[in-house]
């Protein structure tokens, strides 16, 4: 395991890379530190919204560079830590740029919950560190003196973010792939390898210019960084060529942006006035609709609504908690909604849902509604996955005596739903409907599509919780990826923003802008053939982590046999 070997001439791009190799390479005490944290915070900069392509260009190969400055000269134990070290600062560096934001939630109820802004914005950080620390200690067990080391840590790291994604309930937020998709035309790859697997790829690809000022094993190296560059951008730009944006005959959806401010939402007196905003926004909506002739796509594709065309079908989707209370014990409510909805719409609405108990009391799930032009409730789905400490406590008695208290201040929390299946309703397309953050977990999606295959997903969400911070743009990125992933067009409430239609490929048909009150009128977006991720899931991936990682234990061997 020691220090790769560099040598370069003292002129051009190997030999300044060289010079600063050696200068990381050599860090040790608190510049070592320093080095590695700020590291993982400019790798955070390629995220959404900022999207600097060139960040993780140089984050990742300091990284490279100080796990080879760890040397041999160290205790098992010793050596062991340093290994975890430095991935784990990486790590909270990385976590700390990116997540910082959740602190705001702790803000809409300040007297509550500002005690516990260190908690979010440092605690949370700290425990998703350990991921990446636990990636450079494996793969420390794979370095060699050999460019091949890239392909150690790209795997090892990606394996920690295939492992992130359900440890503990699971908590993929800002996976390392998400860094090398900031487009559709870099997102395709994820169709067939999935977001683990272009992560592996994009960490080869970030990598690789650690090895530039190595003559003798850099071009190997470099070539396969360039091959996995041209091949995605390839895929991407043959996938989105030949695949132009297509739509579903007589049918339209509205998705509604009513931007209620989350401190209202705390607000029982605020009910009604939030509830008469979602019906006000949603017939605004109707109405700009009947008073244009066409709404322009920008994908370049048709996605026009005619005035004088045929009667359709017509989708209307509220966000998550848009109805602040239970539907059934409103009558008055339910007049509203069968006043509202006329015979041609169905309304698809985030909302509460009570169910009894056979043992007595009451379970309360943070549901999906479609309600038909009477005000009924004709079908529902409960969120299966939850937010943990948002949404119910884990360890509850344990941490009501330590005084943390559920965010959503509903006693006992809300369950959760035992299975996520999709809808079906009559002259409508099947569709898979997703609360809040279930639409970051791909591999969750594709688990409840065996045996059939929705024709879109409809995620409902409130992100008025994180205001105009980066959090609402990241969670919009992840939901599109997963989108991606299976091949399905995403029709996307969020209720201050941001809120979107979305074809099968990612592009964007409309959107609403962060802190926007409006309503999108589009057509709705055809589903793409099944994916060869929506079909084998992550076999891919793992094909080629195992490829990575036998590649290095090849070359292991034949480097022992040539010394001995």
């Amino acid at each position: 395991m020691g220090v790769a070997v560099i040598e370069s001439k003292k002129s051009g791009a190997g030999w300044l890379v060289d010079r600063l190799a050696r200068r990381v390479i050599l860090l040790e005490g608190l510049p070592r530190i320093l080095v590695a944290v700020a590291s993982g915070a400019i790798a955070a900069l390629a995220l959404p919204p900022l999207d600097f392509p060139a960040a993780p260009f140089i984050a990742f190969p300091l990284l490279v560079w100080l796990l080879d400055g760890i040397g041999t000269r160290r205790t098992l134990l010793g050596a062991l830590f340093a290994d975890f070290a430095i991935g784990w600062l990486f790590g909270f560096g990385y976590f700390l740029a990116g997540l910082w934001w959740l602190g705001s939630a702790m803000l809409v109820d300040a007297a509550a919950f500002a005690v516990f802004i260190p908690v979010a914005v440092l605690g949370l950080p700290a425990v998703l560190a350990v991921y990446f620390g636990l990636a450079t200690l494996i793969a420390r067990r794979f370095w060699i003196d050999s460019a091949l080391r890239i392909l150690a840590l790209a795997a090892s790291l990606a394996l920690l973010e295939y492992f992130r994604a359900f440890v503990l309930t699971g908590f993929p937020w800002n996976e390392l792939g998400v860094l090398a998709a900031q487009t559709p035309l870099l997102s395709q790859s994820v169709s067939v390898v999935g977001l683990h697997g272009l992560s592996l790829l994009a960490l080869i690809v970030f990598a690789a210019p650690a090895v530039i000022a190595d003559r003798h094993a850099r071009a190997p190296m470099l070539v396969v960084a360039a091959l996995i560059v041209a091949l995605d951008l390839g895929y991407g730009a043959w996938r989105l060529a030949n695949h132009p944006t297509r739509f579903v005959d007589d049918l339209t959806v509205s998705v509604v942006q009513a931007n209620i401010a989350q401190s209202d939402k705390f607000d029982e007196a605020q009910a009604q006035k939030i509830f008469a905003k979602q019906i006000a926004v949603t017939e605004k909506g109707r109405q700009d609709r009947h008073d244009k002739a066409s709404i322009p796509a920008k994908t370049g594709g048709p996605a026009i609504i005619d005035a004088t065309e045929k009667k359709t079908h017509r989708l209307i989707i509220w966000p998550e908690s848009s109805i602040p209370f239970i539907l059934t014990e409103r009558p008055e409510a339910v007049a509203q909604l069968a006043d509202m909805i006329q015979p041609d719409e169905t309304l698809i609405a985030g909302a509460p849902r009570i169910e009894p108990m056979p043992s007595g009391g009451e379970r309360l799930y943070n549901s999906v509604l479609v309600v038909d032009d009477n005000g009924e409730i004709v079908d529902a789905r409960d969120k299966v996955h939850l937010v943990p400490f948002g949404e119910y406590m884990p360890f509850g008695p344990l941490m009501e005596r330590l005084g943390i208290m559920n965010l959503t201040e509903m006693p006992g929390g809300y369950s959760a739903g035992t299975q996520r299946e999709e809808i079906k309703l009559k002259g409508i397309p099947a569709f898979l409907p997703l609360v809040c953050y279930e639409a970051i977990f791909p591999d969750e999606i594709v688990a409840s599509m065996r045996g059939s295959r929705p024709g879109f997903l409809v995620n409902d969400t409130n992100d008025g919780w994180f205001g105009m911070t980066p959090g609402p743009h990241q969670h919009l990125r992840l939901a599109e990826l997963s989108a991606v992933a299976v091949g399905l067009p995403l029709i996307r409430a969020a209720n201050t923003g941001i809120s979107v239609v979305t074809d099968a490929y990612g592009r964007e048909i409309d959107a609403l802008a962060l802190g926007a009150t409006g309503t999108i009128e589009s057509r709705l977006p055809v589903a793409a053939p099944a994916t060869p991720y929506a079909r084998l899931q992550n076999i891919p991936f793992f094909i080629l982590m195992s490829m990575c990682f036998f590649a290095i234990l090849v070359v292991r061997r034949f480097i022992s046999r040539q010394t001995s």
